[in-house]
């Protein structure tokens, strides 16, 4: 079956087969969180974006190869509810936004600032730097030498709008420019969005509308 991005919380992961990296996506816990298993094709390494909930069936995606890395998008308790566990049993090193892993009750080992690099096996991610939703939420990056680049945003980036700034015009404009000018910006519009919440999308779909989100504010 083609990838399509859409899974439920328990049921099967949804795999999208690059030539270089295989992207498993998974939905566990009570709001829905999408996590991402990222393997390097060439040397089987293995990083896990967003151990969100649920250890066992993230635990169950990795198998038994383990995992090197989990990267944590941002500091919201739903993002990090099987942290402790997946670390505890899988050794991996971790990584989250130098602004927000105050906020992440599980040790970083790395902190990541705008433009840092980290390595799955043979693949480089680009970490960027997104305020607004949080101080020091991180999107990342892979650009692929064989076709679009694939972005994982965690709750900055959605199908329909930008993440939650809870009400704050300040935080909102924060995000949506930092949205704007290191995304939509940066990348083409054939970008694969794979968000913290829900369905993927892509930047083009979503370009059209930057100026509508402004207008609303949200």
């Amino acid at each position: 079956m083609p990838y399509s991005g859409t899974v439920q919380v328990g049921g099967p992961a949804d795999v999208h087969e690059l030539r270089d990296l295989m992207i498993s996506k998974v939905a566990v816990g009570p709001m829905d969180n999408n996590a991402y298993l990222l393997r390097c094709r060439a040397t089987g390494e293995q990083l896990l974006v967003d151990a969100a909930n649920d250890a066992q069936t993230l635990l169950g995606l990795i198998g038994d190869d383990g995992i090197a890395s989990v990267v944590t998008t941002h500091r919201h308790g739903d993002h990090w509810q099987a942290l402790a566990e997946v670390v505890g049993a899988t050794g991996a090193r971790t990584y989250a936004g130098r602004d927000d892993a105050e906020g992440i009750p599980v040790p970083t080992d790395v902190l990541l600032d705008d433009g840092d690099t980290l390595r799955v096996g043979e693949v480089e991610l680009t970490a960027r730097h997104l305020t607004g939703h949080t101080p020091g939420s991180i999107a990342l990056v892979y650009d692929d030498p064989s076709g679009p680049p694939h972005l994982f945003t965690g709750d900055c980036l959605f199908p329909g709008g930008v993440g939650n700034t809870f009400g704050s015009a300040e935080n909102f404009a924060r995000l949506i420019d930092d949205v704007e000018n290191k995304l939509f910006g940066q990348l083409p519009d054939e970008t694969w969005v794979y968000p913290g919440h829900g369905a993927d999308t892509t930047l083009g779909a979503e370009r059209p509308h930057l100026a509508e989100w402004r207008e609303r504010g949200w």
